[in-house]
């Protein structure tokens, strides 16, 4: 068997396991149409799209987000990027047991993050902020410890929400050194919180969807939501809770990006960076596992559909 990272074009009748991450059925043109399957593949190496041409009635019912397969197929070049043409599918499996071990990890120990991240709980010194704070960071602990950061684009793994906080958190102890004037309780606290709504939003690790509130309503009013109910349930009242909540409700920078208000203090201009700056960094860090040194990516949607080079110089 074959990594998907290691899968290069031109490698021929490559047998490969792999689950599938999303699949669309389509019909081709002409007089003889058939149905087709647009499938992306991904195991815990990265993900490829594939193409499985004459689906039949069984393919289409059985292959769905979240199968486990076993196949083969030939690795071809298309628009400048690989494509799998899947020669056979032998064996479809749903067990969890198998679906996590496909799975991208997030590069540092779950229970590792989890610890750090607490830490950065109890250095909020501004006792609303870090009542507030430790109440819904516990509530969803379990999740944030497990939970993709997003979909598809950045930190889309497993413990990839955990990791980005950690991340932004990380940035923010070196820009607080730099900018004295900041107020690191609001950071800390913004930081921590700003993506926490992505546990109601999101359906769990695995095959990441959106849930029916995740659609309705989106992350950033769930988590202003989120903070809103616990201040009433902690008889918590005050700027305090006014500030976090905007900070939330900002983090997107723009109202075109999401964000229903623009920043309005120092700290939220600051998160709205921060949380910018380490999403965009995963993605040119993925984008460029993908290709050798001396090479463009394909393009990237989510970063200005900009074909991004590795330079000789990172060998």
């Amino acid at each position: 068997m074959i990594k998907i990272k290691d899968m290069k074009c031109g490698n021929d009748n490559v047998e490969f396991t792999a689950m599938i991450n999303h699949v669309t059925t389509g019909k081709t043109n002409g007089a003889n149409k058939s149905n087709y399957l647009s499938i992306v593949f991904q195991d815990d190496t990265g993900t490829i799209d594939a193409k499985l041409w004459n689906a039949t009635d069984e393919h289409i019912q059985s292959l769905r987000s979240g199968a486990v397969v076993r196949g083969k197929g030939d690795i071809i070049k298309y628009s400048d990027d690989r494509q799998m043409k899947i020669i056979s599918i032998d064996d479809i499996s749903y067990q969890q047991s198998q679906q996590v071990e496909f799975l991208v990890k997030a590069p540092m120990d779950s229970d590792t993050m989890m610890n750090e991240l607490l830490k950065y709980v109890k250095r909020i010194s501004n006792t609303k902020l870090y009542v507030i704070t430790k109440h819904l960071f516990e509530k969803q602990s379990e999740a944030i410890k497990i939970y993709p950061a997003a979909s598809k684009n950045h930190h889309e793994c497993v413990s990839g929400l955990a990791f980005h906080t950690l991340s932004m958190l990380k940035i923010a102890d070196s820009l607080l050194n730099i900018y004295p004037s900041l107020n690191a309780d609001l950071m800390y606290a913004g930081i921590l919180l700003h993506d926490i709504g992505k546990t109601v939003e999101l359906s769990g690790p695995v095959v990441p969807t959106y849930t029916i509130e995740g659609k309705m309503l989106g992350h950033i009013s769930i988590a202003q939501a989120m903070v809103y109910q616990a201040a009433q349930e902690l008889n918590i009242e005050g700027e305090e809770v006014v500030l976090l909540q905007h900070m939330i409700l900002s983090h997107h920078g723009k109202n075109e990006f999401g964000s229903p208000v623009l920043p309005q203090i120092k700290e939220a201009e600051m998160i709205y960076l921060i949380d910018n700056m380490d999403a965009r960094m995963n993605m040119f860090d993925k984008a460029l596992e993908q290709v050798n040194a001396g090479e463009y990516t394909k393009r990237i949607f989510a970063l200005e559909n900009r074909t991004i080079y590795k330079p000789k110089m990172y060998e």
